[in-house]
This record gives structure tokens, C-alpha cells and sequence, in this order.
């Protein structure tokens, strides 16, 4: 298993909006940045991410699980990007804020800091479980 993050802006698709699309999941679209497409493309069946709210809250909100492996997303119309389908696992009842992370040493190395552009991103298994306890503090 891997371990991503996604970033979606709250006021487009928010963790809330996850959870309501059920287990059926919701596509991971739009996203045109070849390098997150790339990653989307690395994904498997199983893998986790990390839900972050940018722009508005700049925070990682949830989890969530990857049901669908990549396929051609149905907003391109040039077929050259995919989607995959993600499932609401959980919500943070304290999201972890870019400013925590940042403040964070052991996190210093995440393309969450070192690309901020990047929306889809992995995530290794140390930072995963640091940033999940983070949740709980």
C-alpha cells in the first residue's frame, strides 16, 4: 500500500462533499499538472490519502481510500488525463494545519512544503503515521 495527499479547494469539492458521495466514492478529476497526473496514474486500489483543503484552511481534513484505479478523466477533452475514484474514510476532528506541518522536522522533506503547487502527492509511511498523530493531539 501507498500513501498519498490530494488537494481539492473546499469551496470546489470540500471532505464534506466526500463523505455525502458515500461509498460509491467520487471522481478525482481536473487535474492537469502532469506530474500529478503521473501520480494519480501510481495509484492503486487500497492506497490512502490525506484530504487537504488548500487555499481556503490550507489543512489536511481527512482520509480517504483510493476504490478505482486511474482511467481517461471525462473533463479533458484532449483524453491525455486521468481521474481515479476515491471513498471517504474519515474526517479529523482537528485538521492539521500547513503552518503545523511545517513546523514539523520530521515533515521538512514532504512536496507539500518543497512543491506547494503540486495537488497530488506521495506521502511516505513515516510522515503518514507522524501526520496521523498529529490528528489526535
Amino acid at each position: 500500500m501507498k500513501y498519498w495527499l490530494i488537494k481539492s479547494e473546499p469551496d470546489v469539492w470540500s471532505i464534506n462533499q466526500q463523505k455525502k458521495a458515500g461509498v460509491k466514492g467520487a471522481p478525482w478529476d481536473g487535474v492537469r499538472n502532469y506530474q500529478a497526473a503521473k501520480n494519480l496514474k501510481s495509484m492503486k486500489k487500497g492506497d490512502l490519502c490525506f484530504f487537504y483543503h488548500s487555499n481556503i484552511g490550507k489543512e489536511i481534513v481527512g482520509v480517504v481510500k483510493v476504490i478505482k484505479e486511474s482511467y481517461i478523466d471525462k473533463t479533458d477533452k484532449t483524453g491525455r488525463f486521468v481521474a481515479v475514484t476515491v471513498q471517504f474514510k474519515s474526517k479529523f476532528s482537528k485538521p492539521i494545519t500547513l503552518e503545523s506541518i511545517k513546523k514539523n522536522k520530521d515533515l521538512s522533506h514532504l512536496a507539500l512544503i518543497k512543491q506547494s503547487r503540486l495537488s497530488v502527492m506521495p506521502v511516505d509511511y513515516k510522515s503518514w503515521k507522524i501526520i496521523n498523530n498529529m490528528s489526535r493531539i
